[in-house]
């Protein structure tokens, strides 16, 4: 779940750094490109993190 909402979060980056690069309409400024990039950073760690405990568990068991 967190994996698929980390890369639904990228696409959201890189459709706006597309758009600004390509046709040069960005639809986000700085400040919510980053927010935009930190949030698919932060849900993608989340999903390692929850992976490699699931493993864990998993090994232990």
């Amino acid at each position: 779940m967190f994996l698929a909402a980390s890369t639904i979060v990228f696409a959201i980056y890189f459709a706006n750094v597309a758009l600004g690069a390509f046709a040069n309409s960005a639809f986000l400024g700085d400040v919510g490109e980053m927010l935009v990039l930190f949030a698919a950073s932060i849900l993608f760690v989340v999903a390692i993190l929850k992976k490699e405990a699931a493993r864990d568990a998993e090994s232990d068991g």
